[in-house]
């Protein structure tokens, strides 16, 4: 089979591409380099096909999607605090860009489409934790609404054009790969910070949790949810919450550093506490995380010391 992956050169998407051709598929990356960089792709780039192009640009994208049998759609505006400064990029992006996607395979003979959402900032502050995907979604920020319109545009699409579909609504993904000099992803932020002897900056005060989950487990989850026939939704995440001094400590253990910590203002659009129930992807698909945070911290900053 034929897969595409949007935003392949991104941290998650090179991992997802990794694992695409260990079982031999054959894939077209599709990405701006925005954020993406050819980096990630060097170890694996005489394996697949690479188009330099924006998501929003319609000749680009109907052409990489006519002989692709598969769509993951990974590209993206991911930072919450840049959605807030820039709500119109961010739409632009999430919503336009997964629209222009959608009208291009109408016409194509991609059969199915996985969809890569949030489940950190979809559901903004849950009255129950861990979130459901029957969980009311609520989000408090531009990035978290323009994942959710873009999953109902998909699902409108299947209603209509009858598209076969998964939507994955990942936790916080973390892992090799992460941009430390990013706005998002705390722990490659947090890990490039120590590397290079300098404070942590701490939103709030160090309380808020999140739920932490290993980018190789979501590269698997992808993988799952591409074999499976359910038009669904999926949480992915560990269910457990991780608040950020613990987090802190936990990199202090793995690194053995001590670190310096700044506490700041909270940022408007982040979310205080959630975690997510991935019981429907275990169920349907197989899948569970099966990386720990330590292990994982462990994995990342093995990568930090060799590559920065």
């Amino acid at each position: 089979m034929e897969f595409l992956v949007t935003g392949g050169a991104g941290f998650v998407g090179s991992h997802l591409i990794e694992a695409l051709l260990s079982e031999n598929h054959s894939v077209v990356c599709l990405d701006d380099f925005s954020t993406g960089k050819k980096k990630n792709l060097e170890t694996i780039r005489d394996k697949l096909e690479l188009v330099e192009g924006d998501i929003r640009d319609p000749t680009i994208v109907r052409e990489v999607v006519m002989n692709v049998d598969v769509v993951f759609h990974l590209a993206a505006q991911i930072s919450v605090s840049r959605s807030v400064r820039e709500p119109l990029l961010d739409a632009s992006v999430n919503i336009e860009g997964t629209i222009n996607l959608l009208e291009a395979i109408r016409n194509s003979p991609v059969k199915r489409f996985i969809y890569m959402s949030t489940g950190g900032a979809i559901y903004g502050e849950p009255k129950v934790i861990p979130a459901l995907e029957n969980t009311l979604e609520n989000p408090i920020s531009p990035y978290g609404l323009s994942k959710l319109v873009g999953e109902r545009y998909l699902q409108w699409y299947h209603k209509n054009y009858g598209l076969s579909y998964s939507i994955i609504r990942p936790a916080n993904i973390f892992g090799p790969r992460q941009d430390p000099l990013g706005e998002a992803g705390v722990i490659s932020i947090f890990l490039g910070r120590i590397k290079n002897n300098q404070p942590l900056d701490i939103f709030g005060d160090g309380t808020d949790t999140r739920d932490y989950v290993y980018v190789k487990d979501i590269a698997e989850v992808c993988i799952k949810a591409m074999k499976s026939t359910h038009n669904d939704i999926f949480n992915a995440g560990t269910g457990k919450q991780t608040n950020v001094l613990e987090l802190i400590r936990i990199i202090e253990n793995v690194t053995k550093h001590e670190t310096r910590k700044n506490f700041c203002a909270p940022r408007s659009g982040d979310v205080h506490h959630i975690s997510l129930d991935s019981k429907n992807a275990y169920d349907k698909l197989g899948w569970k995380p099966r990386t720990d945070i330590t292990t994982g911290i462990s994995n990342t900053w093995e990568w930090f010391v060799t590559n920065h």
